[in-house]
């Protein structure tokens, strides 16, 4: 009986002794995990303090860096003097030449404002301006507004520039007949209607004050049952203007 009991006893003893050696074993592997995890710890907090600090960016201005210096290493495209330096700085000045030689030239005679005309033919005024009221047509059979004045001159008399310019046009009109059109610059341009066919002036001529740019003739068949005249008339900025308003108080050339 001393025997078992005394074997027992030391099963006994051996048992509790290896439940709290394993106890300790668990608690020192615990222990050593912590003590890693918190050493891993303090090294990612370490890393992250010796980056750089954030930058607020907020409102600020961004600089555009081209693709071809943006691959140079960081602070070496600030310092780089730009190739042609000196070229780039006296670029201006040659390209302000340049322009100024390649401005069109502008003649002077259509640069300047017309200030005074002359009465295209010697005659007296058969037909006046009238755009308000209505004036009879014996042709035309009708009342109807008229955009010049009509001077009764005799049939294959010479008409001249009013003033000088440049021809416009050259044209044949159903009502008007052979038509030049004369520019004067400023805006202001002379009509010379029912002249003879084939005038002798061209589109784009330049003509002086008094030079013949045709005769009277009978080519305006929407005026056709009146005397021999010439249909003289003007514009200013695109819209009809009283010649009489422009020439002066006596025909005279």
């Amino acid at each position: 009986m001393e025997n078992k009991n005394g074997s027992g006893h030391g099963a006994g003893s051996l048992g509790g002794k290896g439940f709290y050696i394993v106890l300790f074993l668990c608690a020192a592997v615990i222990g050593v995990s912590a003590w890693l995890a918190v050493t891993e710890a303090g090294t990612n907090v370490e890393d992250i303090e010796a980056q750089e600090p954030a930058v607020d960016v907020s409102g600020a201005y961004v600089t555009m860096i081209p693709a071809d210096q943006a691959m140079k290493t960081d602070g070496d495209w600030l310092d780089e003097e730009p190739e042609d330096a000196e070229t780039a700085e006296t670029a201006p000045e040659e390209d302000a030449e340049v322009s100024g030689e390649s401005e069109p030239v502008t003649q002077a005679v259509f640069a300047e404002t017309v200030d005074s005309y002359v009465w295209p033919v010697q005659g007296t005024v058969q037909r006046p301006y009238s755009v308000q009221a209505l004036l009879y047509d014996s042709t035309m059979a009708d009342w109807r507004t008229h955009d010049g004045i009509d001077l009764a001159c005799s049939l294959g008399e010479p008409v001249i520039a009013s003033a000088a310019g440049t021809v416009m046009s050259v044209t044949n009109d159903d009502l008007l007949g052979t038509v030049v059109e004369i520019d004067h610059g400023n805006g202001t341009h002379t009509i010379y209607a029912n002249l003879a066919s084939q005038p002798p002036v061209a589109p784009g001529q330049i003509v002086t004050m008094g030079q013949t740019i045709g005769s009277v003739g009978n080519t305006a068949l929407g005026e056709v049952n009146q005397v021999s005249h010439l249909h003289f008339a003007m514009t200013k900025d695109g819209l009809t203007a009283d010649p009489m308003g422009y020439l002066p108080s006596q025909n005279i050339q």
